[in-house]
């Protein structure tokens, strides 16, 4: 056993001692498998989806990259294998709590329901629910969605805004959910639902690579501020530092806004068309606080 890997055992060793649980150690795993295993997204334009048959791209494929290169100095292992798993809102956190993902950079509300299972990085990035519908839906808030069919995603914080929304105003909707993102939206495009409830940015994303993005709009006013954040396994005080550290000195060096610039100000694949979503007021304060705080 290598030295660095027989220390870091050693830690894992006493944590469990002193707590009298088994504290998470992605680290020693990765030292000792060589690998580390990173979760993308198929259609969460422009955080995280495919170019190309398995070839994740986006803002927080970019962090998750950064995040391993640090690993790689950390453990002096320059060869250090990566492998890539694609994950859906389902079932993202069961892949972290059970270790087949160490990281997982998507598009991902960190919130306290959630933080009771994994552990959230420094947040980057703040969004809301809102509405992709087509323009000749004539659809323009959520009071003109009263006994209509919506659609969100299965496992998201949308679908339960929603239908907690929907309870409240007894609007009678009928919430249907596709099982990823672009299965939501193709309800929309092939009219089988009128709006698509979803984070904003993610619609925005969603339009700009669709086959008519003149057709559809995004409507109605941000149900609630959600930060995104990374996913990484819980009770890991030391990869949480690692992965944290990343991101803090990307957001102190300037990188951080220059990859920021690169995804939601120019031009994007595959269609080269830019979201043009300048950074909100709450991302630039956490570019100075660098808050981990999670949604409630």
């Amino acid at each position: 056993m290598k030295l660095s890997v027989l220390m870091a055992s050693m830690a894992a060793a006493v944590l469990f001692t002193a707590t009298g649980a088994q504290a998470a150690d992605t680290l020693a795993k990765i030292a000792e498998s060589g690998k580390i295993t990173l979760a993308y997204r198929e259609s969460s334009v422009p955080f995280s989806y495919l170019d190309g048959p398995n070839k994740p791209i986006g803002f927080s494929v970019e962090l998750s990259n950064a995040v391993v290169e640090a690993v790689k100095k950390k453990l002096n292992k320059p060869n250090l294998q990566v492998s890539l798993m694609a994950v859906t809102s389902q079932n993202r956190i069961p892949l972290i709590t059970n270790g087949t993902v160490d990281l997982e950079c998507g598009s991902t509300t960190n919130n306290s329901a959630r933080g009771k299972d994994v552990a959230f990085a420094v947040n980057h990035f703040y969004t809301g629910t809102r509405l992709l519908t087509k323009k000749s839906s004539k659809i323009k808030d959520y009071a003109d969605l009263a006994k209509k069919t919506v659609a969100s995603t299965t496992g998201t914080t949308n679908a339960l805004v929603m239908r907690k929304y929907n309870t409240e105003k007894n609007l009678g909707m009928d919430i249907v959910l596709g099982k990823d993102h672009a299965d939501a939206f193709l309800l929309v495009e092939s009219d089988r639902a009128v709006a698509f409830a979803m984070d904003d940015i993610l619609l925005f994303g969603l339009i700009a690579n669709s086959k008519n993005p003149a057709d559809y709009e995004v409507v109605g006013e941000s149900l609630q501020v959600e930060p995104y954040a990374c996913m990484l396994p819980k009770d890991d005080p030391a990869f949480k530092k690692l992965v944290d550290d990343t991101f803090t000195s990307m957001m102190k060096s300037g990188e951080f806004e220059k990859l920021y610039t690169k995804w939601f100000m120019q031009p994007i694949p595959p269609k080269n068309v830019p979201l043009n979503l300048p950074m909100s007021d709450q991302l630039k304060e956490n570019l100075k606080a660098f808050s981990d705080k999670p949604a409630t």
